[in-house]
């Protein structure tokens, strides 16, 4: 079944509506889990609580989305089954995902709290999960089960949903879009299953009085989003340059906890993990015949005009 929660919305002077936040419980680890046919599965739900630090002091609970992406570099193979080969293929935290991270850096050295990171993949991935510990991050959850071999987008938001809603958090924060897939849709996707608010495209981040606010990128320039907590915002290019991990921070990482997780672990039915669409044929792009340059002469204007008739677009 589909949340039956309405989220609250975001708030901005242009194109978004006003709406006053609501309060949601996390349900019970497998309270979901559902026929792909009926809609995602309701998943572990957030907690609008105050997250409270071990020694007493409020303090924010940033969530990030991390992914192990193959070295851009390298050449993708495709198995049998047409999905990518990733064993034995050299990769790494995907370069978009450190913008996330860094933001949410800033955010608890302003605020003080804690930011977790959570992946899906192979058990490979924990690399990704170490880096971004060695930025400064405070801790990791992967979840590696065979059934999630070749997720789609949905399948993967329903894995991370769960994963992130076992936490209570104030901000969950995400990469624009991966590297390797291009879709942009799995962090909304994730908001969306989690009942909570989200913005796109944040070249800024901040908490003011219990409020996401944002500056999101757009084609005019940029809007100030605010949205109630616990919320989502994906983080673009042109945020915060990421900061390069020092060698303190390297060396803490490999003692920073880290949970590996399996599907059993979060409660989530494989058939709920399983993709929503395959792969039937791949082939190469076809090949393009070379332009013909026209030079800047005289008869170049009655030349570039007898192309576009012979093409019918005069």
């Amino acid at each position: 079944m589909r949340p039956s929660r309405t989220a609250p919305s975001c708030r901005s002077s242009s194109v978004w509506s006003a709406s006053a936040a609501s309060t949601s419980r996390r349900a019970a680890p497998g309270s979901g889990g559902a026929d792909p046919a009926r809609g995602p599965p309701t998943l572990p739900r957030v907690s609008c609580e105050q997250p409270v630090r071990p020694g007493g002091e409020p303090g924010l609970q940033v969530a990030v989305l991390v992914k192990y992406v193959p070295e851009p570099q390298g050449t993708p193979t495709l198995g049998e089954d047409l999905l990518l080969v990733r064993e034995g293929v050299e990769g790494a935290l995907d370069p978009g995902d450190e913008y996330p991270i860094e933001a949410a850096l800033r955010l608890i050295e302003a605020h003080g709290g804690e930011v977790h990171l959570v992946s899906m993949g192979p058990e490979v991935a924990m690399s990704a999960i170490r880096r971004g510990l060695s930025m400064g991050a405070h801790s990791g959850t992967l979840v590696t089960d065979p059934v999630l071999r070749g997720a789609d987008a949905l399948a993967t938001a329903r894995v991370l949903a769960a994963a992130v809603g076992r936490r209570a958090f104030d901000v969950l924060l995400a990469g624009a879009e991966s590297t390797d897939g291009y879709t942009g849709t799995v962090p909304m996707a994730v908001a969306e299953l989690l009942g909570i608010p989200s913005a796109t495209f944040a070249r800024k981040v901040e908490v003011v009085d219990g409020t996401l606010r944002v500056e999101r990128q757009t084609e005019a320039g940029y809007d100030v989003v605010e949205c109630p907590l616990p919320a989502l915002a994906t983080v673009t290019g042109s945020a915060d340059e990421p900061r390069y991990p020092t060698l303190k921070g390297i060396m803490s990482a490999k003692g920073k906890p880290v949970e590996q997780l399996s599907l059993a672990d979060l409660g989530v039915d494989a058939a709920d993990a399983r993709p929503t669409q395959r792969v039937v044929s791949v082939a190469d792009a076809p090949q393009k015949t070379a332009g013909e340059m026209i030079a800047a002469t005289d008869g170049a204007a009655a030349r570039v005009a007898d192309l576009l008739a012979e093409a019918k677009v005069i």
